[in-house]
């Protein structure tokens, strides 16, 4: 069984930036890609931002030009940086990995936007 473990968030001002961090308990072998969803408060889960195996990058919409996913395979980690925070972005963060051996979550981590 892989675990996900994240940090990273918190409570930052609108404008302001935060670096969320994911890493997994152990190696993994015959990972595909790596994603970052989120959930506000009364919605559904959403994806943020994806990278694959090959480096490619895809993100939501909302969040283009302000967040920026990388992958470190050696350390088996992901990571989102977050510029230009809105309120809006407010929502508990996961991270997601995909792997052949099936697909596993993160437990999750706070990010508020507030003056």
């Amino acid at each position: 069984q892989v675990q996900l473990v994240e940090s990273g968030g918190g409570l930052v001002q609108p404008g302001g930036s935060l670096s969320l961090s994911c890493a997994a308990s152990r190696s993994i072998v015959s990972i595909y890609n790596w994603a970052w969803y989120r959930q506000a408060p009364g919605k559904q889960r959403e994806l943020v931002a994806q990278v694959t195996s090959g480096g490619s990058r895809n993100y939501a919409d909302s969040v283009k030009g302000r967040f920026t996913i990388s992958r470190d395979n050696a350390q088996n980690s992901v990571y989102l940086q977050m510029n230009n925070l809105k309120p809006e972005d407010t929502a508990d963060y996961y991270c997601r990995v995909f792997t052949t051996q099936g697909n596993y979550w993160g437990q999750g981590t706070q990010v508020t936007v507030s003056s």
